[in-house]
């Protein structure tokens, strides 16, 4: 057990930590008492036990006033008497421990810990008092008072006697040679002009006109810079005693006036009609009238806006000719006659040859572009939402989205070889010993359906808005009308197997589209575009246009550009190597776009609105990365009927030709080239 020691014995003790304490003589040893701090505990009456404990060595410091400082980096804070360390207390106490003393303990408040032995202190009131001292900014003595009188030892009371007679002395008596050189020097600056004599100031208030010494041949100087105060408006006939009956407001204009807000009055006041001037009465709002004239006054401009002649003509960038542009499609080639209805959707097929289109009359048509002649008609059971032909040019299928069902139809056009190695495909596939439960059902057409050109049902129990083929044929994308994470489903042709990519919504998905080169797919919500990675299952990008509804999307041949278009007008452009936000926005529609599409080889994109006109652009994109794409809009063209405030609906392009195909809602079809 540790003994107190002393402070200087404490600080001998640690002055050289490195030797051992002397050991004590033995006499010493039996005139002290097993702990001396028993016995001061017995003298003043106090329980022996109330420091000590059975179970735990007695860990106070004892080595005296000697800086902690140099314990920091150590587990002990000094030695006893015998050379061992004595080591610092275990924080065992956690918060909760804390809390429950803050809530039992009344004196919590006031206990503090020892840095120096380690345990709890319970400060006195003179304590706490000196610490509030302390805390305001007083004294710590009570007995000090700051303001007690000044004793002034010298008074300033003229006195009889001096308070020392000694004798002044003699440079006291004699002119000081350095303030001789000062003057001198003071003298010889006056007289070389480097020094002015001080001129008493003019108290009247010098006024200048500011432009006076303004250089006439200045920008400033050749403006009329003055600019005089507004004047009042002249009183008119409202503003009478006596104004003309026209001028007298009726009981519904005064209604009227009385519910408008004071700043959309044309009039602050309603014209009444007087007898004579003496019966017109005080003016009401004359100190608010008066009190704006003086802020007119305040805040009027003393200088001329400086005017900018801009030629207009400068402020359009200089673009290049259309003509230079060419080639691009310029004017109406064929219409394609045959629907009853509005034509929703339309597709070409991979060799140019063929064009499929759907229909609200529940029927999808297979014409031939070159003639315009339809080759098939294919009857459904409901409205026809979208149609897509298959990319790959080795699979002559064609998708059709009716109500909750994907279609999948060979048309058996153009080469036999295709046609027949497409049956071969399909019925190459052989089902999985056990089923697995999948999103939505696969059922093989009938014999009857297969003369009909059908192949194969994907049932989903939802209505499907758009099927989306990835270019290598393989892979079918499906959008449903549904609220939920379920809207997107992505189909496997030649495995017949369905999944949902998604886990969560995040929104209602409008459209989506594969990247042409990478694993992407993106997905158009109506406020904003995600790009997901396939492979990584994780999202990449997430492209603002700014837009109130997105309603189309189509992606650049290359992948590297994307455009948007939407209901309220607006065609937007994402370049993704730049940024996700727009690049450009084109607001050539004057209403919505309803459909936007890329050539695949020809720097052209175009887009379809409710006004009945196709408007081709000419995108070129660079293979530097440090030039920006070239946006230039090279044709207007116009042929569609506007039908029930609906125009054109979807447009596409030509594989090779640079033509463009479009729908309308007059149920025609028709081919620019």
């Amino acid at each position: 057990m540790a003994f107190a020691l002393s402070g200087a014995v404490a600080a001998a003790t640690v002055a050289r930590p490195g030797k051992r304490p002397p050991e004590p003589e033995p006499e010493l040893e039996e005139a002290r008492t097993p702990c001396s701090r028993t016995e001061v505990a017995n003298v003043q009456g106090e329980d022996e036990y109330a420091e000590d404990s059975s179970d735990e060595e007695d860990i106070r410091n004892t080595v005296g006033n000697v800086p902690l400082e140099w314990y920091d980096d150590f587990p002990h804070v000094g030695y006893d008497l015998d050379g061992r360390r004595i080591y610092k207390p275990l924080r065992t106490r956690d918060e909760l421990d804390q809390f429950l003393d803050k809530m039992d303990d009344p004196d919590y408040w006031r206990t503090v810990r020892d840095r120096m032995t380690g345990h709890s202190m319970r400060l006195t009131d003179e304590q706490v008092a000196l610490v509030q001292r302390l805390q305001r900014g007083q004294f710590g003595d009570v007995s000090f008072d700051p303001y007690e009188p000044a004793v002034d030892f010298f008074s300033g009371d003229l006195m009889i006697h001096p308070v020392t007679n000694r004798p002044a002395d003699k440079r006291s008596f004699i002119p000081s040679l350095v303030e001789k050189e000062k003057v001198s020097r003071m003298v010889h600056a006056i007289k070389m002009g480097w020094i002015q004599p001080r001129r008493p100031r003019d108290q009247s208030p010098n006024f200048y006109d500011l432009w006076a010494q303004e250089d006439p041949n200045a920008v400033l100087g050749r403006h009329k810079m003055h600019v005089p105060a507004p004047k009042l408006a002249l009183p008119g006939h409202s503003e009478s005693y006596n104004p003309p009956p026209e001028y007298l407001p009726s009981e519904e204009e005064r209604l009227a006036w009385e519910q408008q807000e004071p700043e959309e009055r044309k009039l602050s006041f309603l014209p009444r009609r007087f007898p004579s001037l003496r019966a017109v009465p005080a003016y009401g709002r004359f100190i608010q009238e008066r009190f704006e004239r003086c802020l007119d006054l305040y805040l009027c401009p003393r200088q001329r806006k400086m005017r900018v002649n801009v030629d207009p003509e400068d402020l359009i960038p200089k673009l290049p000719r259309p003509r230079d542009l060419q080639p691009f499609p310029t004017c109406q080639a064929l219409v394609y006659r045959g629907h009853n209805d509005l034509v929703r959707c339309l597709s070409v097929s991979p060799d140019g040859q063929w064009l499929a289109s759907g229909s609200d009359d529940g029927s999808v048509r297979l014409w031939e572009v070159a003639t315009a002649r339809c080759m098939r008609t294919v009857p459904m059971d409901g409205v026809v939402k979208s149609v897509a032909w298959n990319p790959h040019p080795t699979i002559c299928l064609v998708a059709v989205a009716v109500e909750d069902t994907v279609l999948l139809l060979n048309p058996a056009l153009g080469d036999r070889l295709v046609v027949g190695s497409t049956d071969q495909l399909l019925s190459a596939f052989t089902p999985p010993v056990e089923p697995t439960s999948q999103p939505a059902h696969w059922l093989e057409a009938s014999q009857e359906e297969r003369q009909g050109g059908l192949r194969l049902r994907i049932h989903h129990g939802k209505p499907v808005a758009q099927v989306a083929w990835h270019g290598r044929g393989d892979y079918l994308a499906v959008v449903l009308a549904t609220p939920g994470h379920t809207q997107v489903l992505i189909h496997q042709l030649s495995r017949r197997r369905s999944q949902s990519p998604f886990r969560r919504s995040h929104g209602q998905v409008q459209r989506v589209a594969f990247h042409p080169t990478r694993p992407f797919l993106l997905v158009a919500s109506q406020r904003c575009v995600r790009i997901y990675h396939l492979l990584r299952q994780e999202l990449t990008k997430k492209l603002m246009p700014n837009c109130k509804w997105v309603s189309s999307l189509a992606v650049h041949p290359a992948g590297d550009n994307v455009i948007c278009g939407s209901y309220d007008s607006k065609l937007v452009w994402f370049d993704m190597d730049l940024s996700t936000k727009p690049y450009r926005v084109l607001r050539h529609h004057k209403k919505a776009l309803r459909a936007v599409a890329f050539h695949p080889r020809y720097p052209l994109f175009a887009s379809g609105s409710d006004d009945g006109s196709v408007i081709v652009c000419h995108g070129m994109v660079y293979n530097d990365l440090l030039q920006n794409p070239l946006l230039v809009p090279v044709k207007v063209l116009k042929g569609h009927a506007l039908t029930r405030d609906l125009g054109v609906l979807d447009v596409a392009f030509h594989p090779t030709q640079p033509w463009v195909f479009s729908s309308g809602a007059d149920g025609t079809l028709r081919l620019f080239t």
